[in-house]
């Protein structure tokens, strides 16, 4: 199955590092982030890699010019200026009709099985299926009644104990909901299905962290162990 990773955002909260690099090659333990994320689906036998590029884009495919994997690894240049939506929207062409397919972020790690995840989506047979996960409250909330995500708001209200982790499973009929190189996927997208009930959501309580800010990095630094 096909993975696609956003990687192209400008990363401005962790500027310490972003100013010179982007943000997916913000290293933990020696490897860029994207590296761990990447590995992580290789575990699991997904190695067709479809990335996103935008924000110094030119650093990862250095990266990758020089690393040597057994990864079918594609760099697909997707706008300085252009949001997740927008991004995904981009990669459309790659993505054969009736194709399902795996979405990520490229700045979160988790030790999701995507085994269980891929077999969750199939099941419920709906548009997108989210991996939910529960860390701390300064994210956008989901509410989830019988696997479904009956609510999606990008920032978070106190009353909502899951939130979007990423990890997505999608069917392409979902790329026809973003409009253009504006839309951002956590939005208009996600929001218009999860009134539909068109989106599930996978409950993982495992480990997952993003790294929006340096404490994030420092957390991660000090975890990574518990996925690789």
């Amino acid at each position: 199955m096909k993975v696609i990773i956003l990687a192209g955002g400008s990363g401005t909260r962790i500027s310490e590092y972003t100013k010179k690099i982007p943000k997916p090659m913000i290293p933990i333990k020696g490897n860029p982030i994207i590296y761990h994320i990447m590995k992580h689906y290789a575990k699991y036998g997904h190695k067709d890699f479809y990335i996103a590029l935008g924000y110094k884009g030119h650093i990862i495919k250095k990266y990758f010019k020089k690393k040597h994997l057994d990864w079918n690894i594609k760099l697909i240049d997707t706008g300085k200026k252009t949001m997740t939506g927008g991004r995904l929207k981009r990669l459309s062409k790659y993505i054969n009709t009736d194709e399902t397919f795996m979405v990520t972020y490229g700045d979160g790690i988790s030790n999701v099985n995507l085994k269980k995840l891929i077999l969750f989506h199939k099941k419920l047979k709906k548009l997108v299926t989210l991996t939910a996960v529960r860390p701390p409250a300064r994210f956008g909330a989901i509410k989830i009644i019988k696997n479904t995500v009956t609510y999606f708001k990008e920032k978070f209200r106190l009353d909502e104990g899951w939130i979007n982790g990423g990890f997505f499973v999608m069917h392409k009929d979902f790329l026809k909901l973003i409009k253009n190189d504006k839309t951002y996927l956590e939005r208009e997208p996600l929001n218009t299905i999860s009134k539909k009930k068109s989106l599930t959501a996978y409950k993982h309580t495992g480990y997952w962290q993003c790294m929006d800010t340096l404490r994030d990095k420092e957390i991660l630094e000090k975890e990574i162990h518990k996925i690789i």
